[in-house]
């Protein structure tokens, strides 16, 4: 699924870093100072200690499938293109949860238990990190 002409994820002060990391590349996640927590979605307090210490962390882009679902019918105009699309909660393995698409041309044979590894989907707008099977050829 190219995602050159959907909508941008909103942006806000905790989660700018986030976004232009993407930019860059990068995928990261927040890392509460105070007691290690490493986090995602980015959120001002951490959900653990409450701390507002926040420091960011570069992932290393890997994780396993948790639970993956294929949509068939657009949930809006933006997106009746693109359908059908992939998309999944990935366990990152430094421990946070993410939800994201499966993209790639393998996307659909996604399981559960499956490795998968970050792509970054370049958006007229900026950058939105997403994931493919891992060992898959697919930018």
């Amino acid at each position: 699924m190219s995602g050159s002409d959907l909508p941008m994820p909103a942006s806000n002060a905790d989660s700018a870093p986030y976004w232009q990391a993407a930019r860059e590349g990068k995928l990261v996640l927040q890392q509460c100072a105070a007691c290690g927590l490493k986090r995602f979605l980015p959120r001002h307090l951490c959900p653990t200690c409450w701390s507002d210490q926040t420091q960011w962390v570069e992932a290393c882009g890997r994780g396993t499938v948790h639970a993956v679902t294929t949509v068939r019918r657009a949930p809006s105009q933006a997106f009746r293109e693109k359908v059908p699309y992939v998309v999944a909660l990935v366990d990152l393995e430094e421990g946070p949860r993410m939800l994201t698409n499966i993209v790639g041309p393998n996307a659909e044979q996604a399981r559960i238990g499956q490795p998968v590894e970050v792509t970054f989907e370049v958006r007229e707008n900026g950058v939105v990190p997403q994931f493919r099977i891992a060992g898959g050829n697919a930018k």
